[in-house]
């Protein structure tokens, strides 16, 4: 399948040009993971990024009517557990609505509640500072309190499939 060139509209773009860009660009996989003090939820995401290294800060986005966002808007913590290349299982567990994500094991929860998933890539746990609204969605900005890794190689997301990194190039 060769790429199509995506034609610039004045003075935007629309919502399709706009998936389908953001589509071919790749992605590491994280799953978002918290407890409420009343259960664990946790949901997937390509949208962890680097804020600040001082202090070190990171964002994330989740939809408005997510599941797991009345919780995520009163919860003071949050685990961005950043999923091994061996872990797409794992990737659709947490995408997928109406199920106890869970209920297959393989997580621990912190002395605090929060669940960390068993063979990650690595680990942030961060304290909540904001929620920015940001259209459907909301923006999280945390500060990272811990953060673990190992050299597994990333889960990649992109253009709807999941992928490997090949060897590095230099």
């Amino acid at each position: 399948m060769s790429a199509q060139p995506i034609a610039a509209t004045e003075p935007g773009i629309d919502a399709e040009q706009f998936r389908t860009i953001f589509r071919g660009h790749p992605a590491g996989v994280a799953v978002i993971t918290l407890h409420d003090g009343n259960r664990a939820y946790g949901f997937t995401a390509t949208s962890v990024i680097s804020v600040s290294a001082e202090p070190p800060l990171f964002a994330f986005s989740v939809h408005a009517a997510s599941s797991s966002w009345s919780a995520l808007s009163r919860v003071r913590r949050v685990m961005i557990n950043f999923l091994a290349e061996d872990q797409a299982d794992v990737a659709a567990r947490f995408a997928t609505s109406g199920i106890d994500r869970f209920a297959a094991g393989g997580w621990h929860p912190l002395p605090t509640g929060e669940p960390v998933l068993a063979g990650c890539a690595g680990w942030i746990e961060g304290r909540v500072r904001s929620h920015v609204p940001a259209a459907g969605s909301r923006l999280i900005l945390a500060e990272a309190a811990a953060a673990w890794g190992t050299d597994r190689r990333p889960l990649i997301y992109r253009d709807r499939t999941y992928h490997r990194l090949d060897a590095p190039t230099s």
